[in-house]
């Protein structure tokens, strides 16, 4: 079964730091682009991050670009996500997702992914 599980959210001060993961099953993770996307309450869902299905491409959203990092481990079938001096506005439930299709490259595009994980919650409060 197709399944994807996000952890290592958490509550943590302005300044601090979470990495996040994202373990898939049930499908050849090496072969899709994953992306990770936020939801803050009242808000609509926004693309944070991409990786490309090697790894060599990625792509931020200006307002996380600097501070957080997208990386892969095909082997250990994990994304993950760094995210580094933390603030108040990125307090959302963070998702990610696999790409559509197999393709090379990524997007942050909500509607250009099809399998989703459950989320996890991420607190930045003082």
């Amino acid at each position: 079964q197709l399944q994807l599980a996000e952890s290592g959210g958490g509550l943590v001060q302005p300044g601090g730091s979470l990495r996040l993961s994202c373990a898939a099953s049930g499908f050849t993770l090496a072969y899709y682009a994953i992306g990770w996307f936020r939801q803050a309450p009242g808000k609509e869902r926004e693309g944070v991050s991409c990786i490309s299905i090697a790894g060599g491409r990625t792509i931020y959203a200006t307002s996380v670009k600097g501070r957080f990092t997208i990386s892969r481990d095909n082997a250990q079938k994990t994304v993950f996500l760094q995210m580094n001096s933390l603030k108040p506005e990125d307090t959302a439930i963070y998702y990610c997702a696999r790409f559509v299709g197999v393709q090379a490259s990524c997007t942050i595009r909500p509607n250009d992914y099809q399998y989703w994980g459950q989320g996890a919650q991420v607190t930045v409060s003082s």
